[in-house]
């Protein structure tokens, strides 16, 4: 479990305070989906899982161990990976498998124990074929995979992902949330910062953020139902969401609160069957 208690962090010099007492459990297998405004802070609370940064007041815990000794940040940032939105901010090997071999590197395991979990990762990444590549010559979207496939070699029990398909075709944005949801049925614990709605809507549980404050937390459903306090923060409704509740404003009959298109589909042609 990943517990935050009543966790504050400003930056500095400019005070602006980024996280204001928030408090929140995040379970292991658990797929958690962080949305909310630009400057809510959500990045600020997924770089405090593994310690990049630290609570200047509360505190948070991973598996038990308190990101404020020192002496856990290697343990936990094993098991916590971290993918940036943008991922030359975390590649720095020439080659893919060299890239993918920095953290096992670090860890000071044997040769033959980083060769296997080099395999491993790519593998699991589904980019094997890439192994041999020139960094420099992939597009964003391997990119972002070569990154997932680094994280993966440390064999974590979370992953944190920041807006991993944000500037990618629609096709490499498929891809990686394909990889995602792969690693979240093998079991690892998901936390994935997004502005898209349709994929808030996939998660186990949706938590809103809004000015360095825990606005809303549920599932996808019991969320994307909160209408009115979603509106006042500016959050966009799923598409399905905002057909239901334009077909309900005309007079029928519907749920509001469905944010799967197969459910919608089938109210949708109920109401035709009575009609």
């Amino acid at each position: 479990m990943i517990s935050f208690k009543n966790v504050h962090y400003r930056y500095e010099p400019e005070g602006i305070e980024a996280l204001r007492g928030v408090s929140l459990e995040i379970n292991d297998h658990e797929h958690v989906v962080l949305i909310g405004p630009n400057g809510c802070g959500k990045t600020t609370f997924i770089q405090h899982l593994n310690a990049l940064l630290l609570p200047a007041v509360g505190s948070v815990t991973v598996d038990g161990l308190d990101t404020q000794q020192a002496h856990n940040h290697a343990k936990i940032r094993t098991l916590v990976g971290m993918v940036f939105q943008n991922p030359d901010n975390q590649i720095i090997g020439t080659t893919v498998e060299e890239d993918v071999a920095f953290g096992p590197e670090n860890l000071r395991l044997p040769p033959a124990e980083i060769r296997k979990r080099v395999t491993e990762a790519l593998d699991r990444a589904e980019i094997g074929d890439l192994s041999l590549r020139n960094i420099e010559n992939l597009s964003g979207g391997e990119k972002r995979l070569v990154a997932i496939a680094g994280v993966l070699a440390m064999r974590p029990r979370y992953i944190a992902f920041d807006e991993p398909t944000a500037f990618l075709d629609p096709a490499a944005a498929d891809r990686v949330l394909e990889i995602i949801d792969k690693l979240r049925q093998e079991g690892i614990g998901i936390i994935h910062i997004t502005h898209n709605m349709a994929q808030a809507a996939l998660a186990e549980r949706v938590v809103v953020m809004n000015r360095g404050i825990i606005f809303l937390d549920g599932t996808p459903r019991e969320i994307f139902g909160k209408v009115d306090e979603l509106q006042q923060i500016d959050i966009l409704l799923p598409q399905v969401t905002q057909i239901l509740i334009k077909l309900r404003k005309s007079g029928l009959p519907v749920c509001t609160d469905i944010v799967n298109v197969d459910e919608a589909v089938g109210q949708i042609q109920g109401l035709i069957k009575k009609a």
